[in-house]
């Protein structure tokens, strides 16, 4: 699955593609009740894919009352897990049958790279459902350390019916880190994806219905965040809430719940992600490597991009003369082409908000060193790599989350100059940090205000580990590992009285 082959060969299977074009809910397609569609088009070419139906409150209210039927009959909460686990593996068989259609669909949806989709996003995605389902017959209750005469069972239900709600930049690999835990809990899941990125979600609940998960367990419902995420947020028969994207949206669904039934939330709202390289930083040329891997992988449309070098005044020369040097190797064009490592902003909007961030880093008196104007690619939406010099601390794009292909480098007199700078932000979800010497290394990664902490490497971690962030970038939860459980599941306590008494009523 993870060969790659040549644009010829991805450019003959898009034109053969049928794309999806209806929401689906209680185990079909349909169209949205209004009768409304949206357009979704290549980033890449500016020309429409497809129409997609543009799902409404009436919409949200039929899938969730099919979610919760399904949920209260058993046919997938009461399953055996084990049972739930073939099931699961069987919707991965499938999809990896289908691996070169999703893998193309995913990058003509979104602009994505084309070799970031068959050797990174689509085998991930396989790995965190399969991880999920592996794990649904291996989660064990508890029983509290109580006195002989009474037992305490701590037990772990589904919640009920969950809302993932994902966004435009990972649309595959957030699907199936939300939608796979919550599934193999047992929970009815109702996904929003991104309105510019609803293709793949769609395809892989046709193949989710073809394995075996039973209708209205996974349902999908595309349109304009604004309309269905409110009626996602307020809807008082949804229990609980994932939501991946921005602060401010994330804080309206915490309004939502509030307003309405307290569904529980988990917010991961994105991060201004430091590259801290302390003064004893070795092996430059590798440091230099993953500062450009941090910082323009998916063309900077990346919730842990390390869009700032903090580096430490002695090396900074030599750093970023190294990091201008590996930027020759990240081509920008055509996403189709497996030669190209960054590929078109996902739309036009936000195409000119990257282009609004560039141009003030030049009025603000960033030094520009390279890229900062769009590339001649017909109507193509794409930003070359875009490095700023002599960036201070108090300008926009050292504080804001740009999410396109900028670095910013700012200059430490000091180690503790460098961490008091990576975490003078609002976020805190990633950082990285370079150092020779172990100990100092492991103290920067403690001293650090983020969730996940890479040392002499750039790295989010894998599905073992938890994903989320300090401050404004996360709130209520995990995305990830075990920990992911917690979001999609209620613990309950069941108290069993075996004192001699309650044995004497039982005989009465």
């Amino acid at each position: 699955m993870s060969e790659l082959l040549t644009r010829d060969d991805y450019a003959a299977t898009a034109a053969e593609m049928n794309f999806p074009s209806g929401a689906f809910i209680n185990g079909k397609f349909v169209q949205a009740r209004s009768g409304q569609t949206f357009e979704t088009i290549n980033p890449a070419t500016g020309r429409v894919l497809t129409r997609v139906a543009s799902c409404g409150k009436e919409d949200v209210d039929y899938a969730v009352k099919k979610a919760r039927q399904a949920f209260e009959s058993g046919v997938w909460s009461r399953l055996a897990p084990a049972d739930r686990k073939h099931v699961m593996i069987q919707w991965v068989k499938l999809i990896k049958r289908h691996h070169r259609e999703i893998e193309v669909m995913e990058s003509l949806d979104s602009g994505k790279p084309i070799r970031d989709c068959v050797t990174i996003d689509l085998p991930e995605v396989c790995h965190c459902l399969a991880w999920y389902a592996e794990a649904a017959d291996k989660l064990y209750g508890q029983i509290a350390p109580l006195q002989d005469d009474a037992m305490g069972l701590i037990v772990r239900e589904p919640a009920g019916v969950v809302a993932c709600v994902l966004p435009w930049n990972f649309p595959l690999m957030m699907l199936a880190w939300k939608a796979g835990p919550a599934l193999a809990a047992g929970n009815s899941v109702i996904v929003k994806p991104a309105r510019q990125t609803s293709l793949t979600a769609l395809r892989l609940a046709e193949l989710a219905n073809e394995a075996g998960i039973p209708p209205g367990v996974f349902n999908v419902l595309p349109g304009a965040g604004e309309e269905i995420g409110k009626a996602i947020g307020t809807h008082p028969d949804i229990d609980a809430l994932s939501f991946t994207g921005s602060t401010e949206v994330g804080r309206l669904f915490l309004k939502y719940a509030a307003e309405s039934n307290l569904k529980r939330v988990t917010l991961e709202c994105g991060g201004k992600n430091p590259a801290v390289v302390l003064s004893d930083a070795a092996e430059l040329d590798s440091v230099a490597e993953y500062v450009v891997q941090a910082v323009f992988w998916n063309m900077g449309e990346n919730c842990t991009s390390n869009a700032l070098l903090i580096v430490h005044e002695s090396l900074k020369k030599d750093l970023l003369a190294r990091v201008l040097n590996k930027i020759k190797d990240w081509r920008t064009g055509d996403p189709l082409d497996p030669a190209n490592a960054l590929g078109a902003m996902v739309s036009c909007s936000h195409f000119k908000q990257v282009m609004d961030y560039i141009e003030r880093g030049k009025k603000e008196g960033a030094k520009l060193l390279l890229g900062g104007e769009p590339l001649p690619e017909g109507a193509g939406l794409y930003i070359p790599p875009t490095v700023f010099d002599n960036v201070t601390p108090d300008m926009t794009i050292a504080r804001d989350e740009i999410f396109g292909p900028v670095l910013a480098v700012l200059t430490a007199a000091s180690d503790d100059e460098a961490i008091r700078m990576a975490n003078a932000t609002v976020y805190g979800l990633q950082a990285s940090v370079f150092a020779g010497n172990i100990k100092k290394a492991l103290r920067a990664a403690r001293d650090l205000q983020a969730g996940t902490v890479s040392v002499n490497c750039y790295n989010e971690g894998d599905i073992t580990t938890p994903f989320g962030g300090y401050k404004l970038s996360g709130f209520g939860g995990r995305d990830k590992s075990l920990h992911a459980f917690d979001q999609y599941t209620e613990l309950k306590t069941i108290w069993i009285d075996l004192s001699d008494r309650a044995l004497d009523a039982e005989t009465d």
